[in-house]
């Protein structure tokens, strides 16, 4: 018989006792907690549970779990604290070896470029709204979320929408998601068994979620236009019979990671092409709030709603953390899509859709989005202005908008050569050439996010990234 303690009448731990076998109970009781301590499995300082709790669970007398506890307090893996409790002692756990330390270690001056400010988020805006969700919040909101997502932020978002990015949107038309990366991972159950053309360089997470969930991702070159859609034609012919070209991915306000914006010759182009092959665009707005140096793009949606999918998220707005996203879509996709994410998970999370809602009704969002586009684009200017004087010859392009921007350096670089010497001064780096479906590791451009780092910060990375750089022996031919 084999009998465990799960006790939460101080730390909680798990153990197994047999009644049946050679080794006596006491014995037992003492070797597991030695390799608890031993394994980590019970930390430094760790609390045990007192004997009595630990007795009940264990089905033992009180007497045995305190000679256990005595004779593990001789041998140092124990201490105890009167009116406290038994502990493990300081020193008697493993420590995690260095290497793990440091790669649990966050890089000091981080270039990610899926960040935002992260220490911007408007905590009290946001707080201000939760609380005034929950306040009025009626009963029922809190039972199984709606499937398609809270109405008031339907609602919400479809006069936002509207507003500011000319979507032609209704909320009978919006489906709540998880993100960006859930939005892809409903449209490609969808769509399941299609060909999907998507922008090369992409974010290889994106091909990767459409693939795992059916879809067969093709690339489609980019160009300073955007994505070269007279392509379109020849990839369609090429795709088996099984699996048609049936939709394209676009981020065509600010292509993710060269940053150029889709012309409006190409945009006509690309519904053109879509209405007559009967196919969707996918249009990931991702980070279309932020410009500075141009008037804002509309949304392709709104000349095309019933050709093109609209995704957005707040990840880029407000924070990643929150998951919470929304796809516009065409009256004939949005039962199949609702369905999928009732089958996904039920519905997002009711109380954030309701902040969020109050966040757009109240203009607050809107409050934040102004003040965040003048930290950016000074962040901007100060990324610029650092690789003019640390970085010779390299030039900085997709800068009109966004939250990052593309550095192309004087000579190609191995890629992960660059990230590892930028890494040992605790600067992360990303090079484009694994953005490609069929990656170039030597490659001369690099994507920098500027968003998440204060102009200092941007200064004393790039001049580290700069040492990085010169460390690295002449690179190859760009391949």
């Amino acid at each position: 018989m084999t009998l465990k303690s799960g006790t939460n009448a101080g730390g909680e731990v798990l153990l197994e006792l047999a009644r049946t076998g050679p080794a006596p109970l006491r014995a037992q009781l003492e070797d597991q907690l030695r390799e608890a301590v031993r394994s980590g499995r019970l930390s430094a300082g760790s609390r045990l549970p007192p004997s009595r709790a630990l007795a009940a669970d264990l089905g033992v007398s009180r007497r045995l779990v305190v000679d256990a506890y005595a004779q593990l307090l001789a041998e140092g893996y124990l201490h105890a604290r009167a009116g406290a409790g038994t502990f493990v002692a300081a020193g008697a756990a493993p420590s995690p070896p260095p290497a793990a330390e440091q790669r649990a270690r966050p890089l000091q001056f981080d270039f990610f470029p899926g960040n935002p400010d992260l220490a911007g988020f408007p905590r009290r805006a946001w707080l201000r709204a939760l609380r005034e969700a929950l306040r009025e919040a009626p009963d029922g909101a809190f039972g199984y979320p709606e499937p398609a997502g809270a109405l008031p932020l339907r609602r919400a978002l479809a006069a936002h929408l509207r507003r500011v990015r000319g979507v032609a949107a209704d909320p009978d038309s919006i489906v709540i998601c998880g993100g960006a990366a859930q939005a892809l991972a409903l449209l490609a159950a969808a769509l399941r068994g299609a060909t999907i053309a998507v922008e090369d360089p992409g974010l290889p997470v994106h091909r990767a979620i459409l693939a795992s969930h059916g879809m067969h991702p093709v690339a489609l070159p980019v160009d300073a236009e955007g994505a070269r859609v007279g392509e379109l034609a020849a990839l369609a012919a090429q795709a088996p019979a099984q699996a048609p070209l049936r939709a394209v991915l676009v981020t065509p306000a600010h292509q993710s990671p060269t940053g150029v914006a889709l012309t409006p010759r190409r945009r006509a182009a690309l519904l053109e092409w879509a209405a007559g092959a009967g196919a969707v665009v996918i249009e990931d707005d991702y980070d279309a709030e932020f410009r500075y140096d141009r008037a804002p793009l509309g949304a392709m949606q709104g000349l095309a709603p019933d050709s093109v999918i609209y995704t957005g998220t707040v990840s880029k707005t407000l924070s990643p953390a929150l998951r919470l996203g929304w796809l516009v879509l065409p009256g004939r996709l949005v039962r199949r899509v609702s369905e999928l994410k009732l089958m996904a998970d039920h519905g997002s999370p009711t109380l954030e859709q309701l902040a969020l809602a109050r966040m757009l009704e109240s203009g607050a969002h809107d409050r934040h989005l102004r003040a965040a586009r003048r930290r950016y684009r000074a962040r901007r200017d100060a990324l610029v202005a650092a690789v003019a004087r640390h970085l010779p010859g390299a030039r900085v392009t997709g800068l009109a908008a966004g939250l990052h921007a593309l550095v192309r350096l004087a000579a190609p670089v191995d890629g992960i050569a660059a990230m590892s010497a930028a890494a040992r001064r605790s600067v992360g780096v990303y090079p484009v050439g694994y953005g490609f479906m069929t990656p170039r590791p030597v490659h001369d451009e690099l994507v920098l996010g500027y968003a998440n780092l204060a102009e200092p910060a941007i200064e004393e990375g790039i001049r580290r990234l700069a040492e990085a750089l010169a460390e690295l022996p002449p690179g190859p031919a760009e391949t």
